[in-house]
């Protein structure tokens, strides 16, 4: 083997910085963009105003009520410290006080004490008839059912019920949870040799408690949902139209461009800040640029589903969009990422238009969310009497739409509507 030197001459992709901020800022949604530029806003000098439009406030996931004033910023309680607080109506002694709130840090976010009792003991000092009293004051703070270690407990604490009905309803729902599940009442009355009627009442109860008390505490921040642009349907043709919150207006501070004898430090410095506000610019504009592509492309491709619903939903990669428009994979799934549209049927994500496909003999794909919605309407239509099997589904799927698909298929779209299968269905 010899060492010598050779030169050639090499093609390489380089991750320059105004490329990997185009591609930071692509999949920033519509607030992320906004808090950045806040950001920027603060330590650029050189920027005078950054406009927004202030009609993109209305938008939101969980509400439509006016936020007051006070609410803005206003501090938020985790569920330990609701916990906490209530510890102040318990007359509890002032040994016992850190074994309990030991206890409350160890819940986990279902509400559910997470720790083991001996272990329990040994990191507060304290003997384990402590630790269980510190449980019965944790399971006596609301909501009921709070610092239970099962969800047999975690029900029992929630149940209005005797004493004496305490362990039959824990040996039910230990080793009987799918009767509870099926409201099996002939079931449970024959094992536990009670009354259709107290096993109703007993269902009844348990149907009302909640398996996850710690998400009654749950005190999360709404997010807020703006979408990037709007399609709507104008002269019989479906047009798209971008918000302008979309791609806000940066407007620089002149004077600093008019500035003499400053030095060359401070001249290098506001034309690094100059710089960095020409690639935000570039990097905004390039954001609008390829979602308008993107969505324009899943508009044209699922034009079907705007003109006549969910039924007539095609089947739609990232690969199809990425080869529509010659553009990389991965740049149609940042482009997408946490992007919302408004349409006729309201706010949905981008990625709502990329459907699965269920693929036919003559070479052709159907959407899985139309077939979905094909089997939750057949159901929805069927003689309550005389329910339809998964197999009848599928023949009337082949009948009405000509759509073929396999009777496992419809099986598992169904379980993921959450619909029971024919036996359970049936009322008569």
């Amino acid at each position: 083997m010899k060492l010598q030197l050779v030169n050639e001459q090499v093609l390489q992709w380089k991750m320059n910085q105004s490329l990997m901020q185009s591609i930071q800022i692509l999949q920033f949604s519509n607030t992320e963009l906004v808090e950045y530029l806040k950001e920027l806003e603060k330590e650029n000098p050189l920027i005078e105003e950054i406009n927004y439009d202030d009609a993109a406030l209305p938008y939101h996931s969980s509400t439509d009520d006016v936020i007051g004033p006070g609410e803005i910023n206003a501090s938020k309680l985790s569920m330990y410290d609701l916990l906490k607080k209530q510890l102040y109506t318990l007359h509890i002694p002032e040994k016992m006080r850190p074994i309990v709130l030991y206890g409350i840090d160890s819940i986990n976010e279902n509400g559910y004490l997470d720790v083991e009792l001996q272990l329990w003991a040994k990191q507060c000092h304290s003997t384990l008839e402590q630790v269980e009293q510190a449980v019965k004051l944790i399971q006596s703070l609301e909501p009921a059912g709070i610092g239970a270690r099962t969800l047999s407990e975690c029900i029992i604490l929630q149940l209005k019920i005797s004493a004496v009905d305490k362990p039959l309803v824990h040996d039910l729902l230990e080793n009987h949870l799918q009767w509870v599940a099926e409201e099996d009442v002939e079931a449970v009355a024959n094992e536990y040799g009670k009354s259709e009627t107290y096993v109703k009442g007993l269902f009844a109860q348990i149907k009302a408690c909640h398996p996850k008390p710690g998400h009654l505490l749950d005190t999360k921040i709404d997010h807020y949902i703006i979408p990037e642009a709007s399609i709507y349907k104008e002269k019989e043709k479906w047009q798209l139209s971008f918000y302008s919150w979309s791609t806000p207006k940066i407007t620089l501070n002149e004077s600093y461009f008019h500035m003499r004898g400053i030095g060359k430090e401070a001249e290098k410095y506001i034309k690094e800040k100059q710089t960095q506000i020409e690639m935000v610019k570039k990097a905004i504009t390039y954001r609008g640029d390829t979602l308008e592509r993107v969505i324009q492309c899943m508009l044209e491709k699922q034009s079907l589903y705007f003109e006549h619903g969910t039924h007539m939903m095609q089947p739609l990669t990232l690969k199809d969009i990425a080869d529509e428009l010659a553009l990389h994979v991965s740049t149609i799934s940042r482009a997408i990422a946490h992007k919302y549209v408004q349409t006729p049927n309201g706010i949905l994500p981008l990625n709502f238009f990329l459907q699965s496909g269920v693929k036919q003999s003559n070479g052709t794909k159907a959407a899985a969310l139309a077939i979905k919605n094909m089997i939750a309407d057949l159901i929805a239509q069927e003689d309550k009497c005389k329910p339809l099997s998964d197999e009848k589904l599928r023949k009337l799927i082949a009948e009405k739409y000509t759509i073929q698909i396999a009777r496992r298929t419809v099986t598992k779209y169904r379980e993921q509507l959450q619909i029971p299968s024919s036996t359970k269905r049936k009322e008569c």
